[in-house]
């Protein structure tokens, strides 16, 4: 007991140094910018419109095409259902700048659509920002309305169906109640994500002035650090909001405990219909990357369309090499660190109830409701000066607290589901509570724990929010190399580095993928 205790308190002063006091720092720096003045200018209120818009657009869109893809995922028989439901999750082993970058190739001034098809208006500002954010965000919302629907119990509408209530009834009385509070979250996510992103609109976003951008160009052009405060305090709202929102929102709604799963469709036409949207859509996602694949080889885009080899030896001989090399080691330290750390902390969160473990159970999920930009600005402020900064330990520090909750969150809700029972079953029969974690409890969980790895991993590799104020030239992660070539108009190296993440997150997946299919106790 006094083994846990010591560690427990590890754990909150480490969140403590982690993330409260970096962002009172951040805090702490908003009385001096002049708070009124800034929010009052014009600048400032026309990039928070912009924000606003864009994102309200970009997630009701979002949120539209995932429902209805994932709608034929769940509820069809469609063909190669299942292969679908993998490949949209494509985008997110990107950076959302690749995002941005994949729609200036096909629909800019030079880009492939509009050469091939001459369309009059190439696509930046508004209509840019909205279409790259619908490529980054609609994965995500895929992923959790998938996961909203496949749970629906079907139960009620077998009883609706026998009762003769027609299908639009059926939706209103069943399906709308039911998925109502999920809805909200999902809405809340797929907002959050794209209100503080500055990956997309910093590619293809031209004047249409975005808030993320702005704290950008305020912190990175101009190194004004207090203004870059006040506009990160407004990115943590909508965040906070989510944040709050589903503290509060306990109640999921009463099932059965048994749930009965609803039957996929059988008619032919709707599977038909259901096959040519996702074939479609898969369509729209592999556009980008096929577009890095032919940029990263051809001599000069769109002046010589020859194929060769130097633009990947040009990008090799700029560092890009050496900077892969930092992303590993940052992706490797930060999943290895991270899951460990969060493994523990969810270990004595679900696994001994009290005080204690409430709060830090709270203090946890709070980097839930810190935008990357914000906690890398706050690091700045807080770190500055101390032997961490400016060293590669300070860069997997930030993404380990950056994707903390997401992680601790799969392992707390995996390690709450085993029997509540098993430390009192050993303390009787004088097993210590390490013994049942290392010979029961981690084997119970290890595709948990993997999926763990994986998350941390595949999202170091891909960030650009919480590292762009941390980086330095000797330990700079190869994201931030897609932006440093954009600005050198030399595309086809940013296309080359988006297909090298994209080979590594495709690579630890698949490994991944392999160790649980053939794990022993494999259901896959």
């Amino acid at each position: 007991m006094r083994r846990s205790l010591f560690l427990k308190i590890f754990l909150g002063l480490f969140f403590t140094a982690t993330v409260v006091f970096p962002l009172f720092s951040m805090f702490s720096r908003i009385a001096e910018a002049g708070f009124a003045e800034i929010v009052g200018s014009p600048r400032f209120q026309e990039a928070l419109g912009h924000s606003i818009i864009a994102a309200a657009t970009a997630t009701v869109i979002s949120i539209i095409i995932a429902y209805i893809f994932a709608l034929c995922v769940v509820r069809t028989n469609m063909r190669f259902r299942e292969a679908f439901g993998v490949f949209v999750t494509l985008p997110m082993l990107i950076p959302s700048i690749s995002h941005g970058m994949g729609l200036v190739l096909l629909f800019g001034a030079n880009g492939v659509l509009t050469r091939i098809f001459g369309f009059g208006k190439p696509v930046y500002g508004f209509s840019g920002i909205v279409m790259g954010s619908v490529f980054y965000a609609f994965p995500v919302a895929f992923l959790m309305l998938a996961d909203i629907l496949k749970y629906e119990d079907g139960s009620p509408y077998e009883a609706a169906a026998v009762l003769g209530i027609p299908k639009y009834r059926q939706f209103f009385s069943i399906s709308f109640p039911y998925l109502r509070k999920p809805l909200i979250s999902v809405v809340f996510a797929v907002f959050t994500l794209v209100f503080t992103d500055y990956g997309v609109p910093l590619m293809i976003g031209g004047r249409y002035i975005t808030l993320p951008v702005l704290m950008y160009q305020e912190v990175i052009g101009l190194l004004n650090f207090s203004r870059g405060s006040v506009i990160g305090s407004f990115l943590l709202i909508p965040a906070l909001a989510a944040f709050i929102f589903d503290l509060l929102n306990k109640d999921r709604g009463s099932q059965s405990f048994v749930i009965q799963e609803k039957p996929r469709s059988e008619n032919i036409l709707k599977n038909t219909l259901a096959l040519i949207y996702c074939i479609a859509l898969c369509l729209l996602i592999a556009l980008p990357i096929a577009v890095y694949a032919v940029l990263s080889f051809v001599r000069q885009y769109p002046g010589d369309m020859s194929l060769t080899l130097a633009n990947i030896a040009k990008t090799l001989n700029m560092g890009a090499g050496r900077y892969l090399q930092n992303s590993l080691s940052i992706a490797l330290g930060v999943s290895i660190i991270g899951t460990v750390l969060a493994y523990f902390t969810a270990w004595f969160t679900a696994r001994s109830p009290g005080s204690s473990s409430r709060a830090l159970h709270l203090v946890s999920i709070t980097s839930l409701a810190i935008p990357g930009l914000v906690l890398g600005l706050s690091y700045v402020l807080f770190f500055k000066g101390s032997f961490i900064y400016g060293t590669l330990a300070m860069l997997i520090l930030v993404n380990t607290v950056h994707f903390f909750a997401s992680p601790y969150l799969m392992a707390y809700n995996s390690l709450g589901k085993l029997n509540a029972n098993l430390e009192d079953v050993g303390l009787t029969l004088g097993i210590s509570r390490f013994r049942i974690l290392k010979d029961v409890l981690v084997p119970q969980t290890k595709f948990t724990i993997l999926e763990m790895f994986s998350y941390f991993f595949v999202n170091s590799m891909m960030t650009i929010s919480a590292v762009s104020f941390l980086n330095t030239v000797r330990n700079k992660p190869i994201s931030l190399m897609i932006t440093e070539f954009e600005g050198q108009l030399f595309l086809e190296g940013a296309a080359f580095v988006s297909l090298l993440i994209l080979m590594c997150n495709f690579t630890i997946k698949f490994v991944i993928y392999l160790l649980k299919k053939f794990s022993p106790g494999a259901t896959l």
